[in-house]
């Protein structure tokens, strides 16, 4: 049987070399096609759109990424202001603009790589997609639970999901050597990997997880003026999540837990609520950071571009029938409305293609005239057909015989343009395919770890320890070195519990694909001796406070009991596996053979609530 783990390196002369499925050499399978490093990308990326093109339609019905998930219904209530500007000052967007306005929003919770049926508890990111029914039609912010993402470059989205999914040959599992093999060898992963393989990875509930747009969009006002901008959902709850050993003993007897716990709250009136803020930039290229403001990989620094909240989002409905209205919703970054505009993030152009290519091809073409996926607002269009059509787009009065424009003949007109359609900085660059000049790969996956809690810390390094414990040798060197760029501690307790210290892995240059900065080659001279990170005054919204939900298997029922707590006083450092030591009441088990005996009841049932 051939594995991951039982192939041995290859020098570069070795390797076959990648083609395109006509058989074209690919030279660069790193970079979209742009205008200058920074973009924007190009229509005529033929190697991107056929790559993408057929990565959405691996998976036949099943959605290939977010397939475990729920839906919720409520609204939107606007706050009419941005912090203490009026909103208008910079998005005419109309669902922004009075204070009370209430939108109606669809909100789909989902882990990513996971199978429809596949356990809610697993280590994964956790999709925050939401679907405003506004007046001018649809907006969809789709999301994650994490403030960054893997990649920043949408053309290595199928080689990072391939890598996480179980192996094509032996389809046993999510192999670890695999994952890692990629994200070794993708530098740019490293301050997503200290969110996922933190406590952050597995949420102890969908009601107890933040919210992220993730990619940089853009804001225009009335004026055409435009601002960059960062979406930020903050549970009223707060945030809360599980170790693998609090995930584990949920998953021995439910799969389905978050779904439960959304559903269950819903139904006895205990809505969940969120309260969305932004963080606004000018719209250039802001050559004074050390990171480029359209990097998916990165967050804004709060405290140069502190969060502004617009608005709150309570979820008090679940779906009638889980099928119309879970599985076959769909949503797509290019899903904008007036007065929200794209950006040139790299991520963020590949995604617009290709989630709307994914529903066309998963749900059909005319997804949209589905009840969850139609907008409120009145359509009007030209399309006609395609399969299960069920319904024609026509206005009231026009002349059902022109499905065409322009025309004299009762047909369809174009609409005004609320403003002039230039807006924006003026780009100029030339035809290339390159990464971004400032990448700084290391620095905020360094000071993200400094910046956790410690019962945050110590449970990175060890699930950190389990996986790359199941790798091959040169793939744990690559990531120590990698961990020891970020900062020295992390580096050296991961080290430590694999049996690598920095001198084992000095000898390592920088990958082939980096080009590192004075301040990093400057580190790498000195590797595992540079002295923790300087983050006084560092704000990160995905470090806020972690509650700990500790839950212990239930000795005598189907259901886990559940206590919330935060650790008092981190466990001793160590190479071995050990997860973090916790104290606090326990929450009483509704089976009182088993678990009430352990403990008062001072806390809620069902974990996470």
């Amino acid at each position: 049987m051939t594995t991951a783990s039982s192939q041995q390196p290859q020098s570069g002369a070795e390797r076959p070399v990648l083609t395109n499925r006509q058989g074209h050499a690919v030279f660069d399978n790193q970079n979209q096609r742009t205008i200058g490093a920074r973009g924007p990308a190009t229509l005529e990326n033929y190697q991107f759109l056929e790559k993408i093109s057929h990565f959405d339609r691996e998976r036949i019905p099943e959605r290939v990424v977010h397939a475990r998930g729920a839906t919720a219904f409520g609204f939107f209530e606007a706050y009419g202001t941005v912090g203490d500007e009026p909103i208008s000052t910079y998005t005419r967007a109309k669902l922004f603009q009075e204070k009370g306005k209430r939108t109606d929003v669809a909100v789909r919770f989902s882990t990513v790589a996971g199978g429809r049926d596949s356990s809610e508890v697993a280590r994964d990111p956790r999709g925050f997609a939401v679907k405003f029914y506004t007046e001018d039609g649809n907006w969809d912010l789709v999301g994650n639970n994490l403030g960054v993402f893997f990649i920043r470059d949408a053309i290595k989205f199928p080689d990072f999901i391939h890598s996480q999914k179980p192996d094509p040959v032996t389809f046993e599992r999510q192999d670890p050597n695999r994952a890692f093999d990629f994200l070794s060898q993708t530098p740019e992963s490293l301050h997503m990997v200290t969110l996922v393989f933190s406590p952050r990875g597995i949420p102890a509930g969908y009601r107890t997880q933040q919210g992220f747009g993730v990619n940089t969009y853009k804001w225009v006002n009335a004026q055409g003026d435009t601002k960059l901008v960062k979406y930020h959902w903050m549970p009223k709850l707060g945030v809360r999540s599980l170790t693998a050993e609090d995930a584990a003993n949920i998953q021995a007897t439910d799969l389905g837990s978050h779904t439960r716990d959304l559903y269950e709250a819903i139904e006895r009136g205990e809505y969940p609520e969120w309260e969305l803020s932004v963080q606004l930039m000018d719209d250039d290229e802001h050559p004074e950071l050390d990171f480029d403001p359209l990097d998916d990989t990165k967050v804004w620094p709060e405290e140069r571009f502190p969060l502004r909240k617009v608005g709150r989002m309570v979820l008090d409905r679940a779906p009638e029938n889980f099928f119309l209205e879970n599985e076959q919703i769909a949503f797509g970054t290019g899903v904008l409305v007036d007065g929200l505009d794209f950006s040139d993030d790299k991520m963020l152009v590949g995604r617009t293609f290709s989630y709307s290519d994914t529903q066309r091809y998963r749900v059909g073409p005319n997804y949209l005239q589905l009840p969850v996926n139609a907008p409120r607002a009145k359509v009007a269009t030209n399309q006609r057909d395609g399969q299960m059509a069920y319904g024609v787009d026509l206005a009231d009065g026009q002349n059902p015989h022109v499905n065409y424009e322009p025309s004299i003949l009762g047909g369809l007109r174009e609409a005004e343009h609320p403003t002039h359609d230039e807006q924006g900085p003026v780009i100029t660059g030339r035809l290339t395919r390159k990464r971004i000049p400032r990448t700084n790969d290391y620095q905020q996956a360094g000071e993200r770890y400094l910046l956790s809690e410690q019962w945050e810390r110590d449970d990175l390094v060890a699930n950190l320890v389990d996986a790359l414990g199941q790798c091959d040798r040169p793939i744990q060197e690559r990531m120590v070195w990698h961990l020891l760029m970020a900062e020295d501690e992390l580096g050296l307790r991961v080290g430590e519990g694999l049996g690598i210290n920095p001198d084992d892995v000095g000898h390592l240059e920088p990958l082939p694909t980096q080009v590192l900065s004075d301040e990093e080659r400057a580190r790498l001279a000195n590797l595992g001796k540079n002295g923790p990170r300087d983050v006084a005054g560092r704000e990160m919204t995905h470090c806020v406070p972690n509650e700990r939900v500790v839950v212990e298997r239930c000795r005598a029922v189907r259901r886990p009991a559940a206590r919330r707590s935060r650790p008092t006083a981190a466990p001793p450092r160590t190479s071995r596996r050990r997860r973090p030591a916790s104290t606090g009441a326990r929450a009483r088990c509704p089976h009182p053979r088993c678990c009430a005996r352990r403990g008062p009841s001072t806390g809620p049932w069902p974990p996470g609530s």
